[in-house]
């Protein structure tokens, strides 16, 4: 089972939860779905954009995207979300973060 957790930057804030909390319910719903299939190891509708940022697609509205980067084999750091319409800036948006996140894992250990 893969372990999903959220990239708290260091104001304790979550970039993901602040995208997620803002979208209606049908898409919230979509997303969730998206993310039980990734908790389950599915992750058909994932490619990577570079920098070790996965973008998985959802069918849905606008496009939705979630980014997200895998840390080792069973964990799943979310990293943020956006539409197709925004996908240029939410990926340069997810690297930054991944970046900083695998940056202060390092100083951490």
């Amino acid at each position: 089972m893969i372990k999903i957790k959220e990239y708290i930057d260091s104001n304790d804030r979550s970039p993901y939860a602040k995208w997620f909390n803002r979208l209606n319910a049908p898409a919230a719903a979509r997303i969730v779905t998206a993310i039980v299939r990734m908790e389950q190891g599915n992750f058909s509708n994932a490619k990577g954009v570079g920098g070790g940022v996965l973008e998985c697609r959802i069918d849905f509205g606008p496009g939705y995207r979630v980014y997200f980067g895998r840390d080792g084999e069973n964990i799943v750091i979310l990293l943020g979300g956006g539409t197709k319409k925004r996908q240029q800036n939410d990926i340069e948006a997810a690297q930054a973060l991944w970046k900083e996140y695998k940056r202060r894992k390092r100083r951490e250990n």
